[in-house]
């Protein structure tokens, strides 16, 4: 038993288990909820995660429970649940910890919030941070170097009280009281990877690639300066870092999904068979609902939206080619 404050983790995908791995690295007990509850055993007798995250031989100090009131003692716990799933799992917590880390990146569907807001209204008593930027999952999970932003609502004060149950060795986070702008970061960038997909599965080559990331990322800036984010944030690790990454790597989910819709698969079939959830594909349509509502012009979140209703993956790319020559910033007449 360590003598640290225990921290809690709710969610046992591959995201939620590394962390709880990373977590445990100084030898700090980790209580992890887990849904199924095969998998609570597994982990608990195996030490492993075979469904999530099978590279991975997990520290002994990680306790997985089924049981939200196991979460009851911990001061700090990370929200690691699918962005769609937030609001109805932290209503299962009696008892709101001090400290909420939300690790998810999306937007939710129907009320067009973001992950703050919904957490906010489900724990009322708890200071939220954001924690986001590039990280694979099964390379924090081996203690590969990794930086993050963490970005807290209740500012300096929470941020110290936060990084030392935070921070390892190779696990580096960053401060940032921007929470929207981190959020933000992380929901369109999902939606991007799955754009930088099709390019990979059309076999556009990788000029077009790296054109679409830059012309992204205008457009996660353009949506985030609209809804109150700080540039500098998305120019960080939550932002243009965490872009780069996903958009460059079948290791994204998002890009994955987006590579097997340039190679002509159906996005219903692909949705339906996927186990893990590609975020992306959930935020794409109320993203590009929300530009639309606050005058933004995000043309490639509005093709991956309708390419994952359907149109033909080719036919968006064709449009996004033909539309008008434009200066690369607004400048002035």
């Amino acid at each position: 038993m360590s003598d640290k404050q225990a921290v809690g983790v709710i969610g046992a995908g591959a995201w939620g288990t590394a962390l709880a791995q990373m977590l445990a690295s100084d030898g700090r007990d980790i209580v992890l909820w887990v849904l199924e509850s095969d998998l609570v055993e597994e982990i608990n007798r195996e030490h492993t995660n075979s469904p999530y995250l099978p590279s991975a031989a997990l520290a002994r100090t990680i306790r997985a429970t089924g049981n939200m009131a196991g979460l009851s003692a911990c001061e700090t716990v990370l929200a690691v649940t699918p962005a769609q799933h937030l609001g109805k799992v932290l209503s299962g917590m009696e008892n709101p910890p001090r400290d909420l880390v939300l690790c998810s990146k999306g937007i939710e569907a129907g009320t067009g919030r973001l992950m703050n807001h919904v957490a906010a209204e489900a724990m009322p008593g708890s200071d939220i941070a954001v924690l986001s930027g590039p990280t694979f999952a099964h390379e924090v999970a081996a203690g590969l170097p990794t930086a993050v932003t963490l970005a807290c609502s209740g500012g300096k004060t929470q941020w110290e009280r936060l990084a030392p149950v935070i921070a390892r060795p190779s696990f580096r986070p960053y401060y940032s009281n921007d929470v929207v702008g981190a959020e933000i970061g992380g929901a369109v960038k999902n939606v991007l990877a799955i754009a930088c997909g099709v390019v990979d599965g059309l076999d556009l080559g990788q000029n077009a690639r790296a054109a679409l990331i830059a012309r992204g990322y205008a457009e996660m800036l353009r949506f985030g300066e609209a809804l109150g984010a700080r540039a500098e944030t998305l120019a960080g690790l939550c932002g243009l870092g965490d872009l780069v990454l996903t958009c460059s790597s079948t290791s994204s989910r998002n890009f994955s999904l987006g590579k097997a819709l340039g190679e002509g698969q159906s996005a219903e079939v692909l949705m339906a068979d996927r186990r893990t959830v590609a975020e992306g594909a959930h935020t794409a349509p109320v993203l590009a609902g929300l530009a639309a509502r606050h005058g933004v012009a995000m043309p490639i979140v509005d093709g991956v939206s309708r390419l994952l209703d359907g149109a033909p993956a080719h036919d968006i790319v064709t449009e996004l080619l033909a539309r008008p020559l434009r200066s690369e910033q607004e400048l002035p007449a």
